[in-house]
């Protein structure tokens, strides 16, 4: 992958462009569109557009929404696999790592799928965005408000937000530097990780691993084994500290999207401290008996003498701002009133004060962390550009699942173990935001609607929550900063296992731990 180190220049094209997108949302703003948009989703219309809404509702009636055929998923598992096997194959791995090639093969198969519903499909469909309501075929052979409620549902409703809070955290985490180089004991290590796992839920996944990495990597340059750190670093870090925010993983954000309260999976506690304290002790017993007895005396002497304290830079603004972020998307949700207010934050309120908070990082935040940090945007950038073909593909496929969810439920027996290993195993070999997502449509119940849930029972939405971010550590490809902190270490010398030797890591520890917690919070309630 090319890496471009972020320089004063660079910084300044990402801060006009955050500035001008903002001036576009005050310019909305000042004609009247987000108002009408947040009157329209949550019901406070009034005057014409309550009519119109009454006159849609008995529209609804008359004309339920048909889910299309099982084919019209096609799209979406070819850019599931594209993105599971081009970067192992040898013909395409290098042709797979421009961000312009990944746009192009996920914006050609959602064309693909808008091409589905512009020219075959003939029922009508739901659209979320900005309020609910159902669309019904047009006249003629060309049916653009398919195509417009899909493309609403996918990118205003879901895409836009999921991308902006993913944009801000990293921005202003990359602003952020700690360097230093502790003694690289199994407790100091050990530490690392614990604290990793902790902010990995207020800064998301992403955050917490390229703000610890590094450091953890320079800790660790004076010896020689080094790779099982890195693996246990992934699974706690990446993947299992994660789960106690809707920030801290991409599948958790799409649930709070969804109607999850944000602090519902604070419910989470128990799994996450049974899980990761079992995985930080087995790594302090793997480190102190086994790997550190094995470094030379020569390596342990020059890690002992070449110690220097951790310093921080860039913390005291871009600190503060992160907290920020936290509280922006805790308070500013369109479809809940402000608290102690009726008042609905204006749709798109909410991802303009997000990006308020970048341009004050890029604004007044250190630019030597970031240069040192060598940040840039490849990372962010290759989110966006799959995650824009990932939301219109899936859309068949949750179309599918609302109007089949509960058939499959009853018919396969589904209780919240399935749950956990079905959205859990694929989350191992897939992207595990879309798979949360399709098993949370399969498990929604309209009965449900509107609770802390977002209509999901709560044992099943456990199960979900847990599997999709827990078991994205199975494999390299689970989760996007996987493999970001593979070639992170690679590139610090550090002799990574391959893509099946890690999964031996995974199979061995990770895999049991799972299984256990499956079996105590999951199956025996």
């Amino acid at each position: 992958m090319t890496t471009t180190v972020e320089t004063p220049g660079h910084s300044n094209k990402a801060l006009w462009a955050v500035l001008a997108v903002i001036a576009l949302y005050g310019a909305s703003f000042a004609v009247g569109l987000p108002q009408r948009w947040t009157a329209a989703a949550t019901g406070h219309a009034a005057g014409e557009h309550a009519d119109a809404a009454h006159a849609e509702a008995e529209h609804a009636d008359a004309a339920a929404p048909e889910a299309p055929p099982l084919w019209t998923i096609i799209p979406f598992i070819l850019l599931l696999a594209a993105i599971a096997t081009f970067p192992l194959i040898h013909f395409t791995e290098h042709w797979w790592e421009s961000n312009l090639n990944r746009f192009i093969v996920a914006a050609g198969l959602g064309v693909v799928a808008l091409a589905y519903y512009a020219l075959m499909h003939r029922a009508p469909i739901e659209s979320h965005w900005p309020g609910h309501s159902i669309v019904t075929p047009q006249a003629g052979g060309f049916h653009l408000g398919f195509v417009k409620a899909i493309l609403g549902n996918a990118m205003l409703q879901e895409y836009l937000p999921f991308i902006v809070l993913l944009f801000s955290l990293y921005t202003i985490a990359g602003g952020i530097r700690i360097t230093g180089d502790l003694e690289a004991t199994p407790g100091t290590n050990t530490k690392f990780m614990l604290v990793g796992g902790l902010l990995a839920s207020l800064i998301g996944t992403t955050g917490a691993a390229m703000l610890l990495v590094r450091p953890l990597l320079e800790t660790n340059r004076e010896r020689k084994h080094v790779a099982h750190t890195v693996v246990f670093f992934i699974f706690i870090v990446c993947n299992c500290g994660g789960c106690l925010l809707p920030i801290g993983d991409p599948p958790l954000f799409l649930g709070y999207l969804q109607g999850v309260s944000f602090f519902w999976t604070l419910n989470l506690w128990p799994e996450w401290l049974f899980v990761n304290v079992s995985l930080l002790t087995i790594y302090w017993l793997m480190d102190q008996y086994y790997h550190h007895p094995r470094e030379t005396v020569r390596d342990v002497v020059r890690d002992v003498t070449q110690i220097r304290p951790l310093q921080f830079s860039g913390l005291a603004v871009n600190g503060a701002l992160l907290l920020g972020i936290v509280l922006a998307v805790a308070l500013l949700d369109p479809s809940k009133a402000f608290p102690g207010t009726d008042w609905h934050p204006w749709i798109y309120f909410r991802e303009a004060v997000q990006l308020g908070l970048v341009a004050l990082s890029l604004l007044f935040g250190p630019r030597k962390p970031r240069i040192e940090n060598n940040f840039n945007y490849s990372a962010i950038v290759e989110v966006a550009a799959l995650f824009v073909g990932i939301f219109i593909c899936m859309q068949p496929a949750l179309q599918i699942l609302s109007a089949n969810g509960a058939y499959l439920v009853e018919r396969f027996d589904m209780g919240p173990g399935k749950f956990f290993w079905a959205s859990g195993i694929l989350s191992s070999f897939l992207d595990n935001a879309p798979t949360y997502l399709v098993f949370f449509q399969t498990a929604f119940d309209p009965k449900l609607a509107g609770g802390p849930t977002g209509g999901v029972p709560e044992d099943i939405l456990i199960a979900i929550s847990l599997g999709s971010v827990m078991m994205g550590a199975m494999t390299y490809i689970g989760n996007g900063p996987n493999f970001m902190v593979k070639a992170i270490a690679e590139k610090a010398g550090v002799k990574m296992p391959s893509f099946f030797g890690y999964m031996g890591y995974s199979l061995l520890i990770l895999l049991p731990i799972l299984a256990l917690m499956d079996w105590i919070f999951i199956l025996r309630p």
